[in-house]
C-alpha cells in the first residue's frame, strides 16, 4: 500500500490488448455450446403492410430444421421503451407481429442444426403481404395526406414540446442581425466492426445469454420482462465487444426471439447478424431537420439561439425514443453566452428502421447547427470566425453556470481550448487547382449520465447509479467488480489504475471483473453516454477509500497507534519514524480473512461496496479544426489536416483518451463526407453505405487539457464521444470557407462530391445567397 498515486495520469498500456491481439478474445461469434442450434431471422421485404400468408410447411420439413417461429408464436412478447416523450402513445413494441412498418422488420425465425440449414429453410417460407403506402421522411409523415403508421393514434406525430426560454421570439425580432438556416443531418449507421450477436441457452429453469452488449443488466432486465421470467432466472454474460457505439445498448426484437427459440427448443440457439442485414436491422441514428436562428446585436454579441427540431423516429419509438433529439435541444447553446435560448422538439414515425443511440447521442447534430450558424454570421458580418466565438464564449471565471436550456456546466476554460487550437492549425498552400479552407467547431459535451432523479424527471425509466465492489484477497491482491461493461474503451485498464492508486497496491496486483450479471453489481444502463469511468470509476473510488480505511484501522489496532500515525509504502503499513513497526499487506489481509486480531466490532474480511449516484452531469468540452481541399470540378472534399483540443477532466490514462478521440474523429469525418442511410420512396434502404477509410482520415493531432470536475469523485469527465461531436461542423465550415460563393448553402451532411458539385453548379454566377 502506498500513499503515492503513480498510476492515474500514466500512459499505461491497455491490459485488454495482449489477449485481443493474439486472437484470445471471446466474441459473440466465438460461443460454441454442446447441442447448439442456429437461428436465421427472416425479414420483411416490404416497408409497410400486413402479413397475410405465412406458409411454413416446407421449411419445417427441411433437413435439420428444429423450429419455425411466426408472429402467432410470439404473441404478447414486447420490449419496453425506456425513454418516454411527453404525450408518447406507445410505451412498448412487439418483437414479432403481422403489421410491418419497415423493410427489415423480423417476420419469422428459423432454427436448425446448422446455420446453412436454417438459411436454406428460410428460403422455403412462403409469405404474402398486403402492401400499404410507405412514408419516408419526417416532414412527409406530418403532411395531412400521409398514411398513418398507427391509425389508432390519429397522427404520425409522437411528441411536440418546448425546451428553454419561451420568449426567444421577442429577442430575435428585435435583434440587429438574424441568421436563419435550415439544416439536415443524414441518417448514420453505427457500423461496428463486429455486428450484433447472441447465444441463448435454457436449462429448463433458467436462461443464460451470451451477448455482444454494452449493458448486460439492461439486457437481463428486458429479456426477463419480455419473456415473463423472474430476473434471477436470467443470466447475461457480456462477451468481448468489437465496437458498440450505442447500437448495442439494449435488447433487440431479433435477439429476444433467439431467447424465445432457445426456451422452445430446450437447446442453445445462436444468431450472429449478417453484415448485409445491418442497415435494416441495427438501429441507425441522427436523421433530423433543424430550423436554426441565431440573433446578434450590432457589435456581434450573441443574443438568442433557437432551433425547431424535427426528428425521424423510424417505425416506432425505440429503447431511447426521442432522447437524442431532446439532447440536441438541451445542448444547443454550446460554450457560448446567450440572453435567451430554446428549442421546439418534435418527432414523427416513418416506415423506416427505428432510430436509436449512436456515439454523440444528439450532440453532433446540435453542434452542426450552432457552429454553422456562427460561421455564417461571421461571414455576413465580415468578422473572423474564431474572434466571434471568443467574443461570446463563457469564460473560466463564469463557471460553474446554468445555461438557458437547464444544463449546469461544471468547470473548464473554453476560450483557452480555442486559442490553443488556433495556434496548432497549419494550412497547405493551394497549388493544384483545388480550393482550400479551414473550419473551426466548439462544443460542450454532456457526460457521466447518471443523476437518477434527473433521469426520472426526463422520462427515462431507469436509474443512473453505479456500484463497485473492491476486495483485497488473503494474499493482498485486489479484485474489482463493476457493473459497467468493457466495449473496447479500455475500462478494464482505467479501473485497475484507479484501484491501484486508491487502495495503494501495484497495478499488476489488481484484477477487474466485468460483464456478468451473476458476478457483478447491478448497473442500470451500462457503458453508454460517456459514463463508465465517470460514474463507475467514482463508485470504485468510494469503495477503495473505505477499503483503505479498513486496512489502516487493522494496522493501527495491531501496532497500537492512531491511524494518523501510519504511512504506507506499497508493500506495508508502518509507523511514521519507526520503520521497524510495520505490518505487511499480506499480514493484514491474512488476519482480516481469518478474523484474527481485528478492532472491536469489525467483522472478518476485506471487502467494501459503494454506490455512486451522481449529483449532476459532468461537462467535457472541445475545439476542433479541419483543413480541407475541394476540387471545384468534381466536388470532392479531402480533409488534409485535423486538430483537436479537448478537456475530459482528470485524465486517468491520456493514451486511451487520445485513442478515443481519434476514433471518434474518424467516425465524424464519415458523417461529414460519405455516410448516409438513404431510402427509396417505397421505403427500401439503398445498399450503398460508404464508411471512411485511411484515405479519408488524415493524421489527427490531439492536445489534452485537464480541468477536474468538482462534482465527481476523482474529477473525471467522459471522453468516449468527444471525437465524434465536432467533425461535421468543422469540416462543413472548412468547405464553406473554401467555397464562400456557396457558403450559405452548406446546410446538409454528408457533403458528398455529388452534393458539393451540385451546390457549385447552382451557385455559378452568384454569391451563394443568404440562405
Amino acid at each position: 500500500m502506498s500513499d503515492d498515486r503513480p498510476y492515474v495520469g500514466a500512459r499505461t498500456p491497455r491490459r485488454e490488448d495482449p489477449r485481443l491481439l493474439v486472437g484470445r478474445g471471446r466474441f459473440a461469434g466465438d460461443i460454441s455450446l454442446p447441442g447448439m442450434a442456429h437461428a436465421v431471422i427472416v425479414r420483411s421485404p416490404v416497408a409497410h403492410g400486413r402479413l397475410t400468408r405465412c406458409e411454413t410447411g416446407a421449411a419445417r420439413a427441411a433437413s435439420g430444421v428444429l423450429d419455425v417461429l411466426t408472429p402467432a408464436d410470439a404473441a404478447g412478447v414486447r420490449l419496453p421503451c425506456v425513454a418516454l416523450a411527453p404525450g408518447q402513445a406507445g410505451h412498448s413494441y412487439p418483437v414479432l407481429e403481422e403489421t410491418v412498418r419497415y423493410a427489415g422488420q423480423p417476420v419469422a425465425v428459423v432454427v436448425a442444426l446448422t446455420a446453412q440449414a436454417a438459411a436454406d429453410a428460410a428460403g422455403l417460407l412462403d409469405f404474402g403481404f398486403e402492401e400499404f403506402p410507405a412514408v419516408v421522411g419526417a416532414e412527409r409523415a406530418l403532411l395531412g395526406d400521409a398514411p398513418l403508421l398507427y391509425p389508432e393514434w390519429g397522427t404520425n406525430l409522437v411528441t411536440d414540446f418546448e425546451i428553454g426560454d419561451a420568449d426567444c421570439e421577442e429577442v430575435i425580432a428585435g435583434a440587429a442581425h438574424v441568421v436563419e438556416m435550415t439544416f439536415r443531418i443524414g441518417r448514420a449507421a453505427p457500423s461496428p466492426m463486429e455486428p450484433r450477436g447472441i447465444t441463448a441457452s435454457w436449462d429448463g429453469g433458467s436462461l443464460t445469454i451470451w451477448a455482444s452488449t454494452q449493458a448486460p443488466h439492461h439486457v437481463r432486465d428486458h429479456a426477463a420482462q419480455a419473456l415473463g421470467l423472474a430476473q434471477h432466472r436470467v443470466r447475461v454474460i457480456g462477451c468481448d465487444v468489437g465496437g458498440g457505439f450505442g447500437a448495442k445498448e439494449h435488447l433487440y426484437p431479433d435477439e429476444t426471439l433467439v431467447c424465445l427459440a432457445a426456451i422452445r427448443s430446450g437447446r442453445p440457439v445462436k444468431w450472429v447478424e449478417p453484415r448485409a442485414d445491418h442497415l435494416g436491422a441495427t438501429l441507425p441514428a441522427r436523421d433530423a431537420l433543424h430550423r436554426g436562428r441565431l440573433a446578434l446585436d450590432a457589435e456581434g454579441r450573441f443574443l438568442a439561439l433557437h432551433c425547431d427540431i424535427l426528428g425521424d423516429l423510424g417505425a416506432h419509438p425505440s429503447n431511447v425514443g426521442i432522447s437524442p433529439i431532446a439532447v440536441s435541444a438541451v445542448m444547443l447553446p454550446g460554450p457560448y453566452r446567450f440572453e435567451r435560448a430554446g428549442a421546439r422538439v418534435r418527432a414523427a414515425v416513418t416506415t423506416t428502421t427505428p432510430t436509436g443511440s449512436y456515439r454523440g447521442f444528439g450532440q453532433p447534430e446540435a453542434t452542426w447547427t450552432r457552429e454553422r450558424l456562427v460561421d455564417e454570421a461571421a461571414r455576413r458580418l465580415g468578422l473572423d470566425p474564431v474572434e466571434l466565438r471568443l467574443r461570446n464564449m463563457i469564460g473560466p471565471e463564469e463557471l460553474p453556470c446554468e445555461t438557458r436550456t437547464w444544463q449546469s456546466y461544471d468547470s473548464g476554460d473554453y476560450p483557452a481550448a480555442l486559442r490553443t487550437l488556433r495556434d496548432l492549425v497549419r494550412v497547405s498552400p493551394s497549388h493544384d487547382g483545388r480550393r482550400r479552407g479551414v473550419g473551426f467547431s466548439c462544443h460542450v459535451e454532456s457526460t457521466g449520465m447518471g443523476p437518477s432523479a434527473e433521469m426520472k424527471a426526463a422520462g427515462i425509466q431507469s436509474g443512473g447509479f453505479e456500484t463497485s465492489v473492491v476486495r483485497m484477497e488473503p494474499d493482498a491482491s485486489v479484485v474489482v467488480s463493476a457493473g459497467v461493461a468493457g466495449i473496447g474503451q479500455g475500462i478494464e485498464t482505467t479501473l485497475a489504475q484507479l484501484a491501484a492508486d486508491r487502495v495503494g497496491v501495484p497495478l499488476e496486483r489488481v484484477q477487474v471483473l466485468l460483464g456478468d450479471t451473476a458476478a457483478t453489481p447491478y448497473s442500470p444502463v451500462g457503458s453508454i453516454a460517456s459514463r463508465s469511468l465517470t460514474v463507475g470509476g467514482a463508485a470504485l473510488i468510494r469503495a477503495a477509500a473505505r477499503l483503505r480505511d479498513r486496512i489502516v484501522a487493522i494496522a493501527a489496532h495491531q501496532l497500537e497507534v492512531a491511524p494518523e500515525d501510519l504511512e504506507a509504502d506499497g508493500q506495508a503499513v508502518r509507523v511514521k519514524g519507526d520503520p521497524g513497526a510495520r505490518r505487511t499487506l499480506e499480514e493484514i489481509a491474512a488476519s482480516a480473512w481469518r478474523g484474527w486480531d481485528l478492532p472491536e466490532g469489525m467483522p472478518p474480511g476485506l471487502e467494501e461496496r459503494a454506490t455512486h449516484d451522481p449529483a449532476a452531469y459532468t461537462y467535457a468540452y472541445g475545439a476542433h479544426a479541419a483543413a480541407v481541399a475541394v476540387d471545384p470540378e468534381t466536388g470532392a472534399v479531402e480533409v488534409e489536416g485535423y486538430w483537436v483540443v479537448g478537456d475530459s477532466g482528470t485524465l486517468v490514462n491520456p493514451a486511451i483518451v487520445e485513442g478515443q478521440i481519434r476514433g471518434g474523429v474518424a467516425q465524424g469525418i464519415g458523417m461529414a463526407l460519405t455516410e448516409e442511410v438513404v431510402y427509396s420512396p417505397d421505403g427500401q434502404p439503398l445498399a450503398e453505405y460508404l464508411l471512411p477509410t485511411t484515405r479519408e482520415v488524415p493524421a489527427i493531432e490531439v492536445v489534452l487539457m485537464e480541468t477536474p470536475s468538482p462534482v465527481t469523485p476523482g474529477g473525471m469527465k467522459g471522453a468516449g464521444e468527444a471525437g465524434v461531436i465536432g467533425p461535421p461542423a468543422a469540416i462543413g465550415n472548412a468547405v464553406a470557407a473554401a467555397l464562400p460563393e456557396i457558403a450559405a448553402r452548406i446546410t446538409a451532411i454528408p457533403l458528398t462530391p455529388e452534393v458539393v458539385w451540385s451546390l457549385l453548379e447552382r451557385g455559378r454566377g452568384d454569391d451563394g445567397g443568404h440562405g
